[in-house]
């Protein structure tokens, strides 16, 4: 492998790398966390995946804000409580969660592992 290869991959992982980094004040908790959590308070859950993924099955009482019109959509996200974001695999819901961050948002968590860990209740609508 020449040298310019080398540096070409090496900003490559370094930029998937950060990527997947927690951003700045967000929490993380497991997807079986959220669970155990939603069988015991009301919390708000946004999911972050496009409508036909979220379609295919979702946490009950999921709110749909597909990453992709975030912010044309972050009424929809309120600013007062907690707010649980989810997608697939935990990577748009963290970027979601910068998003959200750098628009005023202070109480966020991602869920790790998105709907692929969830192993709690599923309904289609």
């Amino acid at each position: 492998m020449d040298l310019f290869t080398g540096i070409i991959l090496g900003v490559l992982v370094l930029f998937i790398v950060l990527r997947m980094m927690p951003a700045k004040g967000v929490k993380n908790i497991r997807a079986n966390e959220l669970n155990n959590k939603m069988n015991q308070e009301k919390v708000t859950v946004i999911d972050v995946r496009e409508p036909n993924e979220y379609k295919s099955g979702h946490i009950p009482n999921a709110v749909n804000v597909p990453l992709s019109k975030l912010k044309n959509q972050m009424n929809k996200v309120p600013k007062d409580k907690p707010v649980h974001l989810i997608c697939r695999s935990g990577g748009r819901s963290m970027q979601a969660a910068r998003v959200l961050k750098q628009n005023g948002y202070d109480n966020l968590i991602n869920v790790q592992g998105g709907m692929t860990a969830w192993n709690g209740k599923v309904t289609k609508r």
